[in-house]
């Protein structure tokens, strides 16, 4: 008994190809971006997807669309899976962040609870996108023994994560930055108990549930 996550990241943007902060700035595909979201879709048919759920934002959407076409599927936004909003760093380059504060990047990737100016943490995205996963494992029967696609950002997908995991703040940093339409990949089983009777039916209880890393950044398009 088990059920299975595929976190994907969208596909690239021009803001991605440039190293501009995009956060939650609503940016679009670009054309790099769409075919590698087709070349997702292809190789998505063979995992057993039966739902698909997309943050709201366009790139994220977009990406969620191509793959569902190919699988004949509907999508379900969630504005949970946003990505990180980065404040005050939004539409700048990593150049120009750095010409801000010399270091502060690299002091933003290794500290999940430091946020940037008027903006989130990880820990803060973490708590905000794990309500998703843990809904949908108490509503979602039809999970058991399949595969539940959320198409995100690569910062949210780095949080859920660790935070699936059920990782320490300085855990967090331990992942290293997903690619474009790369994946992280999990699988969920019923927590073991020792001397307990088999488990009949999927817990419906974060509390119930053990979550296993199956795969991280794997790709479609490299």
């Amino acid at each position: 008994m088990r059920r299975r996550l595929i976190l994907l990241r969208h596909g690239q943007t021009d803001y991605n190809a440039t190293r501009r902060m995009q956060g939650q700035l609503d940016t679009e595909l670009s054309s790099v971006g769409v075919e590698q979201a087709r070349a997702a879709a292809q190789l998505m048919k063979g995992l057993g997807v039966s739902k698909i759920i997309s943050s709201d934002l366009a790139r994220a959407r977009h990406t969620a669309e191509i793959i569902a076409a190919s699988l004949g599927l509907d999508i379900t936004e969630d504005a949970r899976l946003r990505e990180t909003h980065l404040g005050e760093w939004q539409g700048k380059t990593h150049a120009e962040v750095d010409a801000m504060s010399g270091g502060v990047r690299a002091h933003w990737r290794n500290n999940a609870g430091w946020a940037p100016p008027a903006g989130e943490s990880r820990l803060e995205v973490a708590r905000r996108a794990r309500p998703v996963v843990d809904e949908l494992m108490a509503s979602y029967a039809e999970w058991d023994d399949s595969a539940v696609l959320m198409v995100a950002h690569g910062g949210t997908i780095s949080a859920l994560t660790s935070n699936l995991l059920g990782f320490t703040a300085a855990q967090y940093p331990l992942f290293t930055g997903l690619k474009n339409t790369n994946t992280s990949r999990l699988t969920a089983q019923p927590v073991y108990r020792e001397g307990a009777a088999r488990v009949q039916s999927f817990p419906t209880s974060p509390e119930g549930v053990q979550w296993y890393l199956d795969a991280w950044n794997q790709g479609f398009s490299e």
